[in-house]
């Protein structure tokens, strides 16, 4: 039952913050300078008609009440109509988010597995030509913003080099798996951060549990050096690394909105950029809460995962706060 009450007080955690995070939205939302109704009519309309544009928006009641009839919608699953686009938010964003997961989870199936075994090469080579190399990378991965590194592998594989394409954009009747060429420059330009942060942190924990007790005692016994790193080792030494990788989710959250309107790739984080520019406040709101949620979801799994790998998280003293 710990494990249980673990996952309880986690998910409860979870709801009560992503309800703040839902008001937050809605309130910095609706604070944005600039009249929605004069935007949508053009700098020409009459104050009758931007009048009326708010009352059959909604916007002449209340903010309280607004937000309860917008908070009441989510739960019913109806996240109203785009402003700018008129047609419904919903499958809109069902659309967009498939995409985005398929970018996403393309990039995170290439690059963590890269960013893992590359941490591990370097914590067994440590002080070697290969090691510093991998580390070097890490870094340069790290203090390049997704801008520039997407600016510059289209300049050198599309522009110079002429084998990928420099725009992912993909017919809305096409699978974006029928242009997996068109993915490999946005895969490319989110893993690059990714690569840089896991790497190191597999490299620090494995260096450190290479000097525990446990390793060295394996390795007298006689065991093959690979089984005492992989069945070991590893395990032990992926534990933080399960958190570093949850913590990227936002990263990568905020890269998807600058990769993708840099490859014109159809996802959400094109979607919410356009919703901004557009003052598009029904679709803003929902596609921002749609992306805290995902950011809860994935912190609340790493949390399970972890304690599922580590029990004495989950254990604490009477009385100690959860």
């Amino acid at each position: 039952m710990p494990l249980a009450r673990f996952i309880a007080r986690r998910l409860l955690l979870a709801i009560v913050t992503l309800w703040l995070v839902s008001v937050g939205i809605f309130a910095a939302v609706e604070v944005l300078p600039g009249d929605v109704a004069r935007l949508m009519l053009g700098q020409f309309a009459t104050e009758h008609d931007i009048a009326l544009v708010r009352q059959q928006l909604g916007l002449d009641r209340p903010l309280a009440v607004r937000y309860g009839d917008w908070a009441a919608g989510v739960l019913a699953g109806e996240l109203g109509q785009s402003w700018r686009l008129r047609t419904p938010i919903a499958p809109l964003l069902i659309e967009r988010l498939g995409n985005s997961a398929a970018l996403a989870g393309l990039a995170f199936l290439v690059i963590v597995p890269l960013s893992i075994l590359g941490g591990v090469v370097a914590a067994l080579r440590r002080g070697r030509l290969s090691d510093g190399l991998i580390t070097l990378g890490g870094m340069f991965g790290m203090a390049v913003p997704e801008f520039v590194s997407s600016m510059f592998l289209i300049l050198a594989f599309s522009l110079w080099l002429k084998v990928l394409p420099a725009s992912a954009r993909i017919p809305a009747e096409d699978s974006i798996f029928a242009h997996l060429d068109a993915l490999i420059l946005p895969v490319v330009a989110l893993g690059f951060v990714l690569f840089g942060y896991v790497s190191r942190m597999v490299r620090a924990s494995m260096i450190g549990e290479l000097q525990r007790g446990y390793a060295r005692t394996a390795r007298l016994k006689g065991l093959d050096p690979w089984t005492v790193v992989v069945f070991h080792v590893l395990r032990n030494a992926l534990l933080p690394t399960i958190t570093v990788i949850a913590n990227q989710i936002s990263w990568l959250i905020g890269g998807l909105v600058v990769v993708e309107n840099v490859f014109n790739y159809p996802g959400l984080g094109q979607l919410l950029l356009q919703a901004a520019l557009g003052q598009d406040v029904p679709l803003l709101e929902a596609t921002v809460l749609v992306l805290a949620a995902i950011l809860m979801l994935a912190n609340l799994a790493a949390d399970i995962l972890h304690g599922v790998l580590n029990p004495r998280i989950r254990v604490q003293p009477r009385g100690a706060p959860t």
